[in-house]
């Protein structure tokens, strides 16, 4: 599981919180301490309405705290989601929501991407192809060009990419959805997942949602 906790990452973070900072012109208003995303006051924000794939009154909700930069959270979106989308999801057993809950400064811009697509059904396909190309642009040489670079896959231009990410609004919203789940859900580490309430830490194998889903669905 990945935390905001680790020497080596914390490293790492810390200097991409600075890289985007600059790139952003946050200077004064993002937190460039220690690698993670400080819970800053958000009371009285705006909520973010859920992304959700899945029928509305399927059986079985799953929710899932993700951090765009969390490395687990990227194998669980390569090599458990689409089977869990193609079994479950599509045939409308299982609603799926994703909640933000950004480790990193990077994390919280790449959300803050999908949060600004004016197709609001590509939010998955541009989360997708992010965790799919997460080595990239997240630890690669230069963090803010590879991740422009995939945003203007996406529909973005120069203009639109800096003003999503100088939306001081959005970031205080995407930062509220993480403060929710550090105070209701008690969440520590990413992914976390609830599945109709069940709790399940880390990168768990479709095998594992199966033996919460069995005894839901044959009732």
């Amino acid at each position: 599981m990945a935390s905001s906790g680790g020497g080596n990452m914390k490293m790492i973070l810390g200097v991409v919180a600075l890289v985007v900072a600059a790139a952003v012109g946050y200077y004064g208003y993002m937190n460039y301490g220690g690698g993670g995303e400080k819970s800053a006051d958000t009371a009285g924000v705006e909520k973010l309405a859920d992304n959700v794939m899945g029928k509305e009154d399927a059986p079985i909700t799953i929710i899932e705290f993700s951090s765009m930069t969390c490395p687990h959270c990227a194998a669980f979106h390569k090599d458990t989601l689409p089977g869990l989308k193609e079994k479950y999801i599509d045939t409308g057993k299982v609603k799926y929501i994703l909640r933000e809950f950004p480790l990193d400064q990077l994390a919280t811009a790449a959300f803050m991407l999908g949060r600004c697509l004016e197709k609001k059904d590509a939010y998955f396909d541009f989360i997708d192809m992010l965790y799919e190309k997460q080595r990239e642009w997240a630890y690669g040489e230069d963090q803010v060009g590879s991740l422009k670079k995939l945003a203007q896959q996406a529909g973005f231009t120069d203009e639109s990419f800096k003003a999503c990410l100088d939306d001081k609004k959005l970031f205080a919203q995407v930062l509220a959805v993480k403060n929710n789940g550090s105070a209701e859900f008690q969440i520590q580490s990413t992914p976390t997942f609830f599945v109709n309430g069940t709790r399940l830490e880390g990168a768990r194998p479709l095998a594992d949602f199966e033996t919460l889903f069995a005894p839901i669905l044959n009732n």
